[in-house]
């Protein structure tokens, strides 16, 4: 089964739908609040076609479509973009992984042995939201925006995003990834850009990346308060150093650096502790969840054998 999110996707949803039921069962379209005829054109071309009455964003249409698979029992699930960009023919290198239950999630890399005509910019942006990302969620692949993806049973039972996570939700997928020990692979594939993109690059940059400074202050707080409150404590002690000396050599007491100094001490061991109590927060939360499952999650493999009926 795959899931399209389409916005205003009339030109190229035709095709896609048509290419892609070559490859699976079903396709779900969620038309996320269009305005030209995206929805009449995808049931036309064969897909089941769900309608936001407006625009919710890509990581709630994905919601969307993921539960609608849900509901109808899939196997995997393949995410594809809606405008021509991803070759449909390449589906079944990236569910071979799946199917052999060596991966719960295969990313389709644009920047591994296939290559395709990238611009400059889009190479130099992409490189540095992955990098971004991999560090950030300390889960590491050479392409984290790339929206062709497949996810196994396990992971479409398990992954749900923000609803107001956007564009950045792929990069929630390695956080997500990380913290539900799901096994993700990458397949090399080609991608076609057919026209200018539709969004300003620069904002959809700025988007992602304030999606994954969420995504590391809810998933890592220590890193995130911690490290901030670390350097404000140190540029504190700094600062009062500097006042300590400047008082013995001159018996003279920098006042106005003496606040500074207090205020920096202050605000970071509050940040400090900050991430401290929320980390310790979110290890105990995390500790219930995985307590109340099990203490360990099988491997995809694990669970691909699991499945298998035993020989007789």
């Amino acid at each position: 089964m795959a899931v399209i999110a389409a916005l205003n996707e009339d030109r190229f949803i035709g095709s896609v739908v048509l290419k892609t039921l070559h490859y699976v069962d079903q396709v779900i379209v969620v038309d996320d609040g269009s305005h030209d005829q995206t929805a009449a054109i995808a049931e036309q071309a064969g897909a089941v076609v769900i309608r936001h009455e407006r625009n919710l964003g890509k990581a709630q249409a994905v919601n969307t479509g993921l539960r609608r698979a849900r509901e109808m029992k899939a196997a995997l699930v393949v995410l594809i973009d809606a405008d021509g960009q991803h070759n449909p023919a390449e589906i079944p290198a990236l569910v071979a992984p799946i199917e052999a239950g060596a991966a719960d999630v295969v990313v389709g890399s644009r920047f591994l042995s296939v290559r395709s005509h990238i611009p400059r910019w889009r190479i130099w942006g992409q490189r540095a939201l992955t990098l971004a990302t991999n560090l950030a969620s300390g889960v590491a692949i050479t392409d984290s925006q790339s929206g062709f993806r497949v996810l196994s049973q396990h992971a479409l039972e398990t992954l749900t995003f923000r609803p107001e996570g956007g564009f950045s939700l792929e990069s929630e997928m390695q956080f997500l990834a990380q913290q539900h020990g799901l096994a993700i692979q990458e397949v090399p594939v080609s991608v076609t850009y057919a026209e200018r993109p539709k969004r300003n690059p620069f904002g959809h940059g700025v988007q992602v990346v304030n999606g994954i400074l969420v995504l590391v202050s809810q998933h890592r707080p220590l890193i995130f308060f911690g490290v901030p409150g670390l350097l404000t404590l140190a540029l504190g002690l700094a600062l009062g150093v500097i006042v300590v000396e400047r008082y013995n050599a001159y018996q003279n007491l920098a006042v106005g650096t003496a606040l500074i100094s207090i205020l920096l001490a202050i605000i970071g061991i509050q940040t400090l502790f900050t991430g401290i109590i929320l980390h310790s927060i979110r290890a105990l939360l995390m500790f219930d969840e995985h307590d109340s499952v099990s203490y360990t999650s099988p491997s995809p493999r694990d669970r691909t054998r699991s499945r298998m009926p035993s020989s007789a």
